[in-house]
């Protein structure tokens, strides 16, 4: 399997069990609170990891007393400490909220995130360019995931970009994104800006080729959606469409199920797998992770994956 390298983010993360989603205005009792290290970033190569895939990255932390989460976490999750970059200022912190049905909602504080640049992410070029693909999202600025990605491109290596939480990428980092992963509002966000004359005219799934070939201009080769319980759409090359059928499980905490499909998707692509099996094991790793509360303790092994896959194989009868 080969190797990654995640631009992460991260962040101290709390989680409030509430009885339903909060109304604006609105005060709530909690039913049970956690607090965990998190981070979109630091998810994905937690998650990447547990599927056996080696990873080197960067992961940017403050100077602050939740700081001192960061190493901990990577040493439990089987990552290396070096990772870490320490920034003056606040780390990360993150609130989300968790309702009995699994549905969530969150808030992130970027802290130190914002702080990682081109020349600490030049200083990895070696890493970058041996990699067997590079991922980032946008707990991080533009300036050093642009970076990262160029040096990836110029060495032939595929990129990997989730645009949460959403801005519309810069057209140069589009330019040099490989791979763009979306959920359906942050989709629905591209699509308005990318084709603002066909935004709203229909169903998102059935525009996602439309979407697809606006990104493929712009140098995107692959774009692939999301739609939690209705599955994924994958559009390669702006026309070939694959799509991916979510498996039926029944939710517990959907927190962190986009960063494992993400990290099932790269990792059966890093291992040379085709896009169909790459897509099962992403579509997996999603259905797994939301049937567990917790996101660090819910990310998948190859060994759960295998058997979850196997459960559900075409024809496969449920027990």
């Amino acid at each position: 399997m080969g190797s990654a390298f995640v631009l992460g983010s991260f962040v101290a993360a709390g989680t409030f069990r509430v009885d339903r989603l909060p109304r604006p205005g609105e005060s709530l009792l909690a039913s049970a609170v956690a607090w965990e290290a998190g981070g979109k970033g630091f998810n994905v190569a937690a998650g990447l990891r547990r599927l056996g895939v080696e990873v080197d990255g960067l992961i940017p932390v403050g100077t602050d007393h939740l700081a001192a989460l960061a190493e901990p976490a990577l040493v439990r999750m089987g990552l290396p400490a070096s990772m870490i970059r320490v920034h003056p200022g606040p780390t990360g912190i993150g609130v989300g909220f968790v309702g009995a049905d699994g549905e969530n909602c969150l808030a992130v504080h970027p802290g130190a995130n914002l702080l990682l640049s081109r020349e600490t992410v030049r200083a990895s070029a070696a890493s970058i360019a041996s990699a067997a693909m590079v991922l980032a999202q946008f707990e991080i600025g533009d300036d050093p995931i642009a970076e990262a990605f160029a040096i990836a491109r110029g060495a032939g290596v595929p990129t990997l970009l989730n645009p949460s939480p959403f801005r519309m990428p810069a057209r140069d980092l589009l330019a040099s994104t490989t791979i763009l992963v979306v959920n359906e509002t942050e989709a629905e966000a591209l699509f308005g800006s990318l084709c603002p004359g066909r935004a709203g005219t229909g169903p998102l799934r059935a525009a996602a080729e439309g979407l697809a070939r606006a990104l493929h201009a712009r140098g995107v080769e692959a774009l692939a959606i999301t739609f939690g319980a209705a599955g994924a759409r994958i559009v390669l090359g702006g026309s070939t469409i694959l799509d991916q059928p979510a498996y039926p499980v029944a939710a517990i905490d959907t927190m962190g199920a986009g960063d494992a499909f993400t990290a099932g998707l790269a990792a059966g692509l890093a291992a040379g797998r085709p896009w169909d099996a790459s897509c099962r094991m992403a579509a997996a790793c999603g259905a797994l992770m939301v049937t567990r509360a917790g996101i660090l303790d819910g990310l998948p092994d190859p060994g759960e994956v295998t058997a979850f896959l196997s459960a559900h194989a075409p024809g496969t009868t449920a027990p």
